[in-house]
């Protein structure tokens, strides 16, 4: 685990400040802050150019929920490199793609039988948005052109996806060039989860007839801040677009590949969606690849003349490789009983963030299967606590990238008993040096 012969640490970071655009960080922040130096990586640990091993508590923002370097993962990746690595979509198909198309079926919801592949969630998303909107078009009910969200969305940074979005921090600057969907005020606001979901219920009952589809996070919204909500609300907003006849989207893009301790967060609400997106555990953090899942129903409805086709694509939709990774990860967590590892450690998760309710300072606390999450003063997405509690868990060998004032883990699933103890007590300590 060394850098490139004759390229130090400060020759990385110099050169990473000059030349590259980092997401979500502003010019002055990236070109001031030390960045860590990550060499090399295994399980749920980083290993840094100072020699120093770092917990990855996010598990490099949700994705590889099997930990870095699988031995299997990298097999396969071998083996598939050595026989394809890339051909278009158009007009030709590989074992890969159409085996895994077979098995996520499998194991998907319901009767969510139709993959589209794509590079990653945003995608997944837009392919899902413009599928239930082309659906109605071209399906007798041209009026359908409204989507509904939830307070504290976020679907991704494409600019469909962002139009969906409920958190000014990430996309108010590109308002006007986003397409209006219906949203409840804010969760604050609106007093609760309870009071947003009768908003979006009555939204439903107000216009049936322009209402394309319904787009949640189940159960749990990420990027929000790890905002929980109750499966029967989401029971109850299947029931009420099932009524009016309009579609449901799941956005498990992070939910999903049991990270709320199922394989998908819908079930966990007994729910089957029209759509389910999913991507991050797809390839559990290997390559960038995605699916946006389809009923039978969605798919026959784009049958008939060369028009009707869902008119969306993608240069690595399908790609050999990613395809066969994302098998392989199926596959792992079947022999593996990744969800049964998920389940045994979910009780350990959320006994320790009751002991941190205990703590002056901190505010609301909650879990969810391998989310756990504490809220610290009252700053929110911008608050700067949280990035306090990062640098004294940094100190402690732990990595834990903050929601502003919101501190949370989502770390690998397959977890050992003592890699969690490390993460849970040095989490513990980091927040009470902090919070005094």
């Amino acid at each position: 685990m060394l850098l490139p012969p004759g390229t130090t640490r400060a020759d990385v970071v110099a050169r990473e400040r000059a030349h590259v655009w980092p997401p979500y960080t502003a010019s002055e922040r990236h070109e001031g802050v030390d960045p860590l130096v990550v060499v090399g990586a295994e399980g749920p640990w980083l290993h840094d150019a100072d020699g120093r091993r770092v917990f990855d508590g996010n598990a490099s923002w949700w994705t590889c929920t099997l930990g870095h370097g699988h031995p299997r993962l990298r097999a396969a990746l071998h083996r598939q490199a050595e026989q394809l690595m890339h051909v278009a979509a158009g007009g030709i198909t590989h074992a890969p793609v159409a085996l895994l198309a077979e098995e996520l079926a499998a194991v998907a919801p319901g009767d969510l039988s139709r993959a589209h592949f794509s590079d990653d969630g945003s995608t997944a998303v837009e392919v899902a948005v413009k599928a239930a909107f082309q659906y109605w078009q071209q399906n007798g009910r041209p009026r359908r052109t409204r989507f509904v969200t939830l307070s504290g969305a976020y679907h991704g940074d494409t600019l469909g996806a962002a139009s969906l979005a409920s958190i000014s921090e990430f996309h108010r600057v590109f308002a006007p060039i986003l397409f209006e969907v219906i949203r409840p005020p804010a969760l604050g606001e609106a007093g609760g989860w309870e009071r947003v979901f009768e908003q979006v219920f009555a939204a439903l009952d107000e216009r049936p007839d322009e209402i394309a589809g319904v787009i949640v996070e189940p159960l749990v919204q990420g990027a929000a801040g790890m905002q929980m909500y109750d499966a029967e609300l989401l029971r109850e907003l299947r029931a009420r677009t099932e009524a009016i006849d309009t579609f449901l989207i799941a956005d498990e893009v992070f939910t999903g590949y049991g990270r709320t301790g199922a394989m998908w967060a819908c079930e966990l609400a007994g729910v089957v969606p029209d759509l389910l997106c999913t991507a991050k555990g797809f390839t559990a953090g290997v390559l960038p690849m995605a699916a946006t899942l389809a009923t039978p129903r969605v798919y026959d409805g784009f049958r008939g003349a060369a028009d009707r086709a869902l008119m969306h694509g993608h240069t690595f939709c399908g790609n050999p490789l990613g395809a066969a990774i994302a098998r392989e990860v199926l596959a792992i967590y079947r022999d593996e009983a990744v969800l049964e590892n998920v389940a045994r450690m979910a009780p350990r998760v959320a006994e320790a963030f009751e002991r941190l309710s205990a703590v002056p300072g901190v505010g609301r606390v909650r879990t969810c299967g391998l989310v756990g999450a504490a809220d610290l003063g009252d700053g929110g997405y911008g608050g700067r606590t949280g990035w306090r509690v990062f640098e004294a868990a940094l100190e402690r060998g732990l990595f834990l990238r903050p929601l502003g004032d919101c501190v949370y883990i989502t770390p690998a699933l397959n977890l050992t008993d003592d890699e969690l103890t490390f993460l849970l007590d040095a989490l513990d300590a980091s927040v009470r040096s902090v919070m005094g």
